[in-house]
């Protein structure tokens, strides 16, 4: 399994917007997929999710930077680069999370499930609801 992680990692790692029409190589046909806001299942909706990402966002990209693999699973850690189009325009972004992979026998993934904070990670980087934000924080902590 270790082999069809690393095709996945570098999959991911040099995903570009001619790619995500092979999605299909590392994705089962009936793969579900869940992060903050998508919770889709099947290949076509995943490239959407993907082909988005790359129309809404300047230049992103993933950067592995740990893997735990346990039989059929594995857990992968990442940070996420990347840049807004409408504000912050060239300032690097990043928001680091992790992914649950379960593939199948195949070395396909079956479900993806990613974990991050968007409170913390994307929402305190906007302008008018990253203030917001930033002091419910500051008042939740006391």
């Amino acid at each position: 399994m270790e082999e069809a992680v690393s095709r996945v990692v570098a999959f991911f790692e040099q995903l570009a917007p001619a790619s995500v029409a092979d999605l299909g190589r590392i994705y089962a046909p009936d793969a579900r997929f869940k992060d903050p806001f998508n919770e889709v299942r099947g290949v076509q909706p995943i490239q959407q999710i993907f082909a988005h990402m790359f129309e809404a966002l300047d230049q992103p990209r993933f950067v592995v930077t740990g893997r735990v693999v346990q039989g059929l699973q594995c857990f992968l850690t990442w940070d996420f680069l990347f840049a807004f189009k409408n504000f912050h325009r060239g300032e690097p972004q990043t928001v680091r999370g992790a992914s649950h992979l379960v593939l199948d026998a195949q070395g396909l993934i079956v479900l993806h499930r990613d974990y991050w904070d968007a409170a913390e990670e994307l929402y305190e980087k906007l302008p008018v609801v990253g203030a917001l934000m930033r002091w419910l924080r500051r008042r939740a902590s006391r």
